[in-house]
């Protein structure tokens, strides 16, 4: 039965990842081709890094949704503390490829927490919608 669980969720997370991964890639060298950029100036590193962090979200999604916990403010908290690191590590880890901006891990802990506020609390609407019908 476990056997069973654990490959749905690596069958759905490697779905999810690689259509987030595609629509994000193709979205960015379109944005690029727009400004007239032929070629990415951020170069294979900055996929790489795109590929991590996609990878953490859809983690945090996998986690948020599988999660055998019944308060959803302690699955959000379980959820966030398990990924929030992992964020912080592959922005520190990127340091040592190109050097950050100074305020590279306050932007990240910002646009992270933010999203996944929005995310959460939409995430707990919608699970209050559903109950009632």
């Amino acid at each position: 039965m476990m056997k069973k669980e654990w490959n749905a969720w690596l069958k759905e997370g490697a779905v999810i990842y690689c259509a987030i991964y595609t629509v994000t890639t193709i979205a960015n060298s379109v944005l690029y081709l727009m400004q007239g950029i032929r070629n990415d100036p951020n170069g294979n590193w900055h996929e790489l890094t795109r590929a991590a962090i996609v990878l953490i979200g859809v983690l945090a999604y996998e986690l948020a949704v599988h999660l055998k916990v019944k308060n959803i403010l302690l699955k959000a908290a379980i959820v966030y503390g398990v990924t929030m690191p992992l964020v912080f590590l592959t922005v520190w880890l990127s340091g040592f490829i190109e050097p950050l901006s100074d305020g590279a891990l306050m932007d990240i802990t910002v646009n992270y927490s933010g999203l996944f506020v929005v995310v959460s609390i939409i995430a707990a609407v919608s699970e209050k919608m559903n109950q009632k019908k």
